[in-house]
């Protein structure tokens, strides 16, 4: 029978070890390697479905890995959040990150060195354009007036028993697993102030004007600061976050990571589908975790759901929204949604899971 090759290895450096005490000291690890040699070889034949799924697997890893993301951006191309180019990503080197020194109010982000984005603040809201009650309620009059029974409003208790569809516009859920419908149609209306126009969805003006005028009986003067945002928009903030954060040190995908707990992935914004507004006073205007803590924060959130408002990002929700708590940010929802989500002290999330059929 004719010998394997490895049989005719073996059978070979035992004969030249066979020679001497020197040989036999010589060929030993010789001998070795090639055994480990075709011991390996063997192996390999023997699994080679499950070397190629691990090949592949490093091979995903280098792709997506922090490091290696600089080997597979081209000059100018294309994302999902628009054209880039070299100029726009640019890694920097890797330093440590103190975490606590990244929550900065929107003053302390903002460079106005960057003529590009000269008159936005760090978390999109138009430096100087953030619309007083004063401001919306005098252009508003009329309507207001119009809308007005005179009477208290009426809340009940509970709308437990209500039946909330999925249909309902007012209910729709933008977040980063439920990105905007290709077919939602955002209807668009404008708010009249003394400075300017501002938009939203036209069907929750009513109940946003009835709040303004409420708070400001109750001597609380509220601001609008970020109404509608475009998609253009959304990403322009969403890039320059991810910047920010990249100057400071971090890689792509760490800044990625944090740019999206601090601003909305475009494409998932419900500011994008008019529907969300960012709120402030005149007395404090850094969107931050302060504003909770003022008058106005404290009047939005015991009372913005009798208006169909909730606190969209709550405190200790961060792991179901996965965003962090924003005071600030409130969503029309309705009335009844609204009353059932406050007296349960849920997320928008939790409500669909329970009550959303």
């Amino acid at each position: 029978m004719k010998k394997t090759l490895e049989e005719q290895v073996r059978s070979g450096l035992k004969a030249i070890g066979r020679k001497s005490k020197f040989h036999r000291v010589m060929t030993i690890p010789i001998l070795a390697v090639c055994m480990f040699g075709f011991h390996l070889v063997a192996a390999i034949r023997g699994n080679t479905k499950r070397i190629a799924v691990l090949a592949m697997g490093l091979c995903v890893f280098n792709v997506y890995s922090s490091f290696s993301f600089p080997l597979y951006i081209s000059v100018v191309g294309e994302s999902s959040f628009g054209n880039y180019s070299e100029q726009d990503v640019t890694l920097a080197e890797e330093t440590q990150i103190d975490l606590e020194q990244l929550v900065l109010s929107c003053e302390e982000e903002y460079s106005y060195e960057d003529e590009a984005l000269s008159g936005v603040d760090a978390f999109g809201s138009e430096v100087g354009e953030k619309y007083s009650a004063t401001d919306i309620l005098e252009a508003n009059r009329d309507r207001i007036e119009k809308e007005d029974t005179g009477k208290e409003k009426e809340v009940q208790d509970s709308y437990e028993d209500y039946e909330f569809s999925a249909d309902d516009w007012r209910l729709v859920l933008i977040n980063k697993q439920n990105s905007i419908p290709k077919d939602y149609e955002v209807k668009l209306g404008n708010i009249n102030t003394i400075k300017g126009v501002m938009q939203c969805d036209e069907r929750i003006i009513d109940e946003l004007l009835l709040m303004i005028r409420d708070a400001k009986q109750d001597d609380v003067v509220l601001a609008i600061c970020s109404p509608y945002r475009d998609q253009a928009y959304q990403e322009m903030l969403f890039n320059r976050k991810i910047n920010n954060y990249m100057g400071r040190g971090m890689s792509y995908v760490e800044a990625y990571k944090l740019a999206g707990q601090a601003v909305t992935i475009p494409g998932a914004s419900e500011h994008q589908i008019g529907l969300a507004l960012d709120i402030v006073t005149d007395s404090y205007q850094s969107l931050n975790e302060g504003f909770g803590n003022t008058k106005a924060g404290k009047w939005l959130a015991e009372n913005s759901y009798q208006y169909g408002f909730i606190l969209r990002y709550p405190k200790e929700k961060e792991d179901i929204t996965g965003i962090e708590f924003e005071p600030w940010h409130f969503r029309y929802v309705g009335v009844e949604a609204a009353t059932v989500i406050k007296e349960k002290e849920i997320c928008l999330e939790e409500f669909w899971e329970d009550y959303v059929h």
